[in-house]
């Protein structure tokens, strides 16, 4: 379980996101594992009514540097080196790199949990998009 903490600037990133309003309970579960300087979060999602995995989601962060410009090339370069050795695989599926505009939301260089917060209600919103389209469906 994440807790995030935020300060009155989340009531502005909350009405910008407005993911609150979706009516889908996504369940996450996974596990952390630390590479070198690199922390990464892997875990499958599936909807709260369903055993039925949605999708997979990988959070990676660089410890040392906190300014987000300065990460990002360093970031990129472990998401090339991911999108690569997955397409040497044949799995389903597509692997999707979403990066929020942290400007659009009033965020400053330096990483603070409220951008954790914006990263995954984005990716929590191309999720729920998924799921009803999936619904839609069927």
């Amino acid at each position: 379980q994440i807790v995030l903490e935020a300060d009155l600037t989340i009531q502005t990133i909350m009405e910008k996101l407005q993911s609150y309003k979706s009516r889908v309970a996504l369940n996450f579960e996974g596990i952390q594992y630390r590479v070198g300087d690199f922390q990464v979060r892997v875990g499958k999602v599936a909807p709260s009514y369903s055993e039925t995995m949605r999708g997979i989601i990988m959070e990676v962060e660089y410890l040392p540097i906190s300014s987000v410009l300065t990460a990002k090339q360093i970031l990129e370069d472990f998401v090339d080196a991911w999108k690569d050795a997955l397409s040497k695989k044949s799995l389903p599926g597509q692997f999707l790199h979403i990066e929020p505009n942290f400007g659009e939301y009033g965020l400053s260089d330096h990483y603070t949990s409220q951008h954790t917060a914006v990263q995954y209600a984005t990716v929590m919103a191309q999720l729920i998009a998924t799921v009803q389209s999936a619904q839609v469906r069927t």
